[in-house]
């Protein structure tokens, strides 16, 4: 197994075991981020009824038009922002935050602190 599937592995782990932990309610849904080397993904979930409500990506035409790469600490603060706005708009204001087993620094630090001061209550 290499260095990169065994840290793949790990954050699984790290993944499982938070989500026993964190659920998303009609009240606090769950805010889930998902990053790759080239992108972040953001969700905000319903799990009581299985829903996504809004999705927001570096991949989006709108993004793009902002920022040309969607793996660094400025797209991740981008990113944030436009979680909290898109959330803000569909009436929600608290979210849990899922960070998906990723250690809470760099992009994820990031996004989570953009869109705090957009005004998302996580």
């Amino acid at each position: 197994m290499s260095t990169t599937q065994q840290g793949e592995a790990q954050r699984k782990r790290r993944h499982i075991r938070l989500r026993k932990k964190v659920s998303g309610t009609v009240e606090r849904p769950r805010l889930v981020i998902h990053r790759s080397h080239l992108n972040m993904y953001a969700q905000i979930v319903d799990d009581l009824a299985g829903k996504t409500l809004l999705s927001v990506s570096t991949m989006d035409p709108e993004f793009r038009k902002k920022s040309k790469k969607g793996g660094n600490l400025d797209a991740a603060k981008l990113l944030g922002e436009r979680v909290a706005e898109s959330a803000l708009s569909a009436g929600i204001k608290k979210v849990v935050f899922d960070r998906g087993g990723y250690m809470y620094h760099g992009r994820i630090k990031a996004l989570a602190d953009a869109a705090r001061q957009k005004g998302l209550d996580l």
